[in-house]
């Protein structure tokens, strides 16, 4: 069976349309959660985990992450969502520094 281009864990860039959103969502997201309290969850009701990065292909946490979710505060919660879109990158490659509100450039 032919892998689906479109898929958010296949393949591994940004060069498919439904990445693109992905990137610009969690971009979005992370700047957004910088003012909103409470912090809104990144789930995107995916839910399901890329077994080679241990991230879910929605919402790009963890399983800690996603576990922990409703006991992390508003800090910890800012924190994850500043990881989200640099794991969206292709393995090796590293994100445009500043590229989310508050990151290091």
């Amino acid at each position: 069976m032919p892998e689906t281009p479109e898929a958010p864990g296949t393949p591994d860039t940004l060069d498919t349309p439904a990445r693109r959103r992905l990137h610009a969502d969690l971009i979005r997201g992370a700047a957004a959660a910088q003012r909103a309290e409470p912090v809104p969850s990144p789930c995107r009701n995916v839910c399901k985990m890329d077994a080679a990065r241990l991230y879910c292909e929605g919402c790009l946490r963890t399983i800690p992450e996603i576990a922990g979710w409703s006991k992390a505060d508003d800090a910890e919660r800012r924190r994850i969502w500043q990881l989200l879109p640099d794991r969206l990158a292709p393995r090796g490659a590293q994100a445009v520094p500043g590229s989310v509100p508050g990151s290091a450039a």
